[in-house]
């Protein structure tokens, strides 16, 4: 009678198994029932840790930050600022790169984009009252010949009293155009009024460290 029991109990354990697998095979949600879990709401960090973490982020960036002054230049404002830490030391109204293009008419693999170059640099060379020297696109862009005599190109006080040179030819320097600055019109240069330029001139020697964005 027992072993019937337990066979009779051991039939009914492995019809019900039976019953159950085929309710998961063809998909009988009577038998197999899932429930999720309500998610947990997420705290929204408080003001008080939002202020903590910006003053260690803030005191982070014054770590990184150049001892002595330094140039920025916001090219889609057109604004130059001389910085030392936090302190803004000139807050400048600017010219930068107009992002033009011209096809060299006999060469057309030849192509200039006049654009202000964005990134890390360096004031290497510090010009006083300095001449212009036109490259090529000069004489295109006017529909002249380029000349063959060096001393051609050369032209005076159109830059201001001095220029500041931070690589491949572009310079910071002055501008006989003052009412076109603020605007993206240059061919990379980065010009300011003579009174903005003289205070470079006072702020920024070579080596002070310059940032394009």
């Amino acid at each position: 009678m027992a072993k019937r029991s337990v066979l009779s109990a051991a039939a009914l354990i492995g019809t019900a198994l039976a019953a159950g697998l085929v309710a998961y095979q063809f998909g009988d949600s009577r038998e197999v029932e899932s429930r999720s879990l309500p998610a947990e709401p997420r705290q929204a960090p408080s003001l008080a840790r939002l202020r903590t973490q910006h003053a260690a982020l803030k005191q982070q960036l014054a770590f990184y930050a150049p001892a002595g002054p330094y140039i920025v230049v916001d090219t889609a404002r057109n604004r130059l600022y001389v910085k030392q830490r936090e302190e803004v030391l000139l807050d400048a109204v600017a010219s930068t790169g107009s992002g033009t293009m011209l096809d060299h008419p006999d060469q057309p693999e030849q192509r200039w984009i006049f654009d202000t170059p964005r990134g890390a640099f360096a004031v290497q060379s510090k010009l006083v009252n300095p001449a212009w020297v036109k490259p090529d696109w000069a004489f295109l862009e006017e529909g002249r010949a380029i000349p063959a005599n060096a001393a051609e190109r050369v032209e005076t006080g159109i830059l201001g009293e001095y220029a500041f040179g931070f690589g491949n030819g572009y310079f910071i320097h002055g501008t006989l155009y003052t009412r076109l600055l603020g605007k993206n019109v240059t061919h990379g240069c980065i010009r300011l009024n003579d009174d903005d330029l003289r205070t470079v001139n006072r702020l920024a020697d070579i080596g002070t460290p310059l940032i394009i964005f």
